[in-house]
């Protein structure tokens, strides 16, 4: 009789990864669904600008929208993927954060003050994540092998 272990070969076994990925996405779950509600958030404050009177005067409002939507799904992909990069993509999440929610605050429509709220929250969230998830530092990225 073979000695592999219950449950067949460990190479072929998933559980430790799939644990690793559970970990990670528990890590970084609040900042995460942030994240998510914000590109949200900004995508349904670009469309509805879209529909604007004087379109021309959203440009920007638009354009940040667009720019804050991505950075926001990159870091929360970074965080789902615990990457060794992710507290750098949530540094930029943040700042790109804080210029769409500062437009945002300029306009009184309902979705702009939406947009502007959860863009808040993400970048607040982003920054208490970058504190805590903050175990690969900077120093470490690039350093050669021995």
């Amino acid at each position: 009789m073979s000695r592999i272990h219950k449950g067949g070969p460990r190479y072929l076994s998933t559980p430790i990864v799939s644990k690793e990925i559970k970990m990670a996405q528990q890590q970084y779950e609040t900042c995460i669904e942030a994240c998510n509600t914000c590109a949200d958030a900004c995508d349904t404050c670009a469309a509805s600008c879209l529909q604007e009177a004087d379109v021309k005067m959203m440009a920007r409002c638009i354009a940040l929208d667009i720019d804050c939507a991505q950075i926001c799904r990159l870091a929360a992909s970074y965080m789902a993927r615990e990457s060794e990069f992710a507290s750098a993509v949530c540094q930029t999440c943040a700042d790109i954060c804080d210029a769409c929610a500062d437009e945002c605050s300029k306009h009184q429509m309902e979705h702009c003050q939406r947009c502007a709220d959860a863009c808040r929250r993400c970048a607040q969230l982003c920054r208490q994540m970058m504190g805590a998830g903050s175990g690969a530092s900077a120093t470490g990225v690039g350093m050669a092998a021995h």
